[in-house]
């Protein structure tokens, strides 16, 4: 074996390696620690038993992903998180790609990998399922598709190039972001002669064509994303200011390989090798602004774009200390990886519980989220793991007090998809009724019309709810260790005699944020 072929071979199986890292982590979270099922996993699961076109808060794809995982393997949590532990292992594979591409060696794929592997963000949303995964999986290819077509500018890649952005479109919308990028990247660059081309065009027609049902489905429900979106960014998001998303973007992937990907930035900017693919740059900045301009945005939006400036920093690092400063690279990528795994268990939940609160408190990292919730002992993302089978065994508690006349005219109204969702999913180990909401894709799925019917209502305020019955009863009061606050201590009432029909009026009980 000549020297060529034995560095591609020695290559590759660092790649391969390197890539394992991550899954291995996930399945041993997901196998012998974790906590319990997030709450949008529950929310995500009930969207999977009513399959469609389109969904209030996001287009279908994760969802038919979904529904293949579980009539495959089941719905356990490992079942359901083994796709996103997949993904995580593909987004370092094809980082070290790209690190190839733009000319990177061992050291280059090394630092990158390990800036990928141990970034807080992406060990996060990993760790369940959700379509975030995919959007920060489908950006990467993407990515790697764009460096191809600097490169070779072969046909075949933009055709690519096309059904990887109309899946992620798909899968979620921001990726615009990305085609709005490599759009200005374009015509900022000497890659604008393509414009002259049919390839860009027939990029967007593919990506297009792949998008245009969740366009119809929008057309059909009133454009309920776009209300979505708007409601939610005017209120649980209203209080995240442009500096909050500024300060984000050295949060999010460890504040120490914020030094990696500046250096990659700076690499496609303004480095003689690196310009080539200054179309990268771009595509960053352009998603950057358009995000921050916003004025609401969560900085993790923005997550999916810092694959690309590892690999880039990884490859500028690498160059210069070739010969000269090479002690630096110990000094950037040893505490790369302690920082690293200090911070995993803040977002990956590999620690129990108790252990997990001390050691945050140790760290002087408190309670978090990006939803201006009251919080407890965990964070939200946490928390939101915790009280779902408790609240379905109470609510079952509750149904079975029921007369055997009232259980057949018996339904649950949750208040948001979290609490509908988890009751829905515990049907199976728990006498259970059926479920409305009027949270998101639940309003879409309607009322239970039922004459004379006896709802079973999770939280709200008493008083309040007399406007609406001309009974209601305070059966019990549902409590959970570590849930969020506004999820524990609530009352479970049992209402009767409606003075309005619900699906009459089931208008006024819609929220989609």
């Amino acid at each position: 074996m000549n020297k060529k072929k034995l560095s591609f071979f020695n290559t590759n199986v660092l790649i391969l390696l390197l890539s394992f890292v991550p899954l291995l982590i996930h399945l041993f979270t997901n196998a012998f620690a974790g906590y319990g099922y997030f709450r949008d996993e529950l929310y995500y699961l009930a969207c999977s038993n009513r399959l469609d076109l389109g969904y209030v808060d996001h287009p279908p794809l994760s969802i038919y992903f979904l529904f293949l995982c579980k009539n495959i393997f089941g719905d356990s949590l490992f079942a359901i998180r083994l796709l996103p532990a997949i993904s995580s292992a593909i987004i370092v594979y094809f980082t070290c790609k790209m690190v190839v591409k733009l000319g990177g060696k061992r050291f280059a794929i090394i630092i990158s990998s390990v800036a990928v592997i141990f970034a807080p963000i992406y060990l996060a949303m990993f760790a369940y399922y959700s379509m975030n995964s995919f959007d920060i999986l489908l950006w990467t290819i993407a990515l790697y598709l764009i460096i191809l077509i600097v490169i070779e500018n072969k046909l075949s890649h933009w055709v690519i190039l096309g059904f990887v952005m109309g899946l992620g479109l798909l899968n979620k919308i921001g990726f615009l972001w990305l085609g709005f990028g490599f759009f200005a990247g374009l015509l900022l660059t000497d890659k604008r002669r393509d414009l002259l081309s049919p390839k860009p065009y027939l990029t967007a027609l593919i990506a297009l064509i792949i998008f245009t049902p969740y366009i119809i489905w929008n057309f059909q429900n009133n454009f309920a994303h776009i209300e979505f979106i708007n409601n939610a960014t005017s209120g649980k998001y209203s209080q995240i200011g442009p500096g909050d998303f500024i300060l984000g973007q050295f949060l999010i992937g460890n504040p120490w390989s914020a030094i990696i990907w500046l250096i990659g930035l700076y690499y496609f900017l303004f480095n003689g090798n690196g310009k080539k693919f200054r179309l990268l740059a771009i595509i960053y900045l352009a998603s950057f602004t358009i995000l921050l301009v916003n004025g609401h945005s969560k900085p993790e939006y923005l997550a999916p774009a810092y694959t690309m400036l590892f690999a880039g920093g990884g490859v500028f690092l690498e160059k210069l200390t070739i010969v000269k400063l090479r002690w630096l690279r110990y000094v950037i990528i040893i505490p790369l990886l302690i920082s690293g795994i200090v911070f995993s268990p803040l977002a990956i939940p590999v620690l129990p519980v108790e252990q997990y609160i001390n050691y945050a408190n140790s760290l002087g990292f408190g309670p978090s989220t990006s939803e201006d919730k009251e919080l407890a002992e965990l964070p939200q993302f946490y928390a939101d793991m915790f009280g779902w089978e408790e609240m379905a065994a109470n609510v079952s508690t509750v149904y079975l007090s029921l007369p055997d006349e009232q259980k057949d005219k018996a339904f649950v109204f949750g208040r948001n998809y979290g609490e509908a969702s988890s009751i829905e999913f515990y049907k199976k180990k728990y006498p259970l009724p059926e479920v409305v909401s009027g949270h998101n894709s639940y309003w879409l799925w309607g009322p239970k019309n039922v004459s004379d019917p006896v709802i079973i209502i999770t939280g709200g305020n008493k008083d309040n709810l007399l406007k609406l019955f001309d009974t209601v009863e305070e059966a019990m009061i549902h409590t959970a260790k570590y849930s969020m606050p506004y999820e524990n201590n609530i009352p479970i009432y049992i209402a009767r005699n409606p003075k309005k029909s619900l699906g009459n009026n089931w208008e006024e009980f819609k929220h989609y944020d």
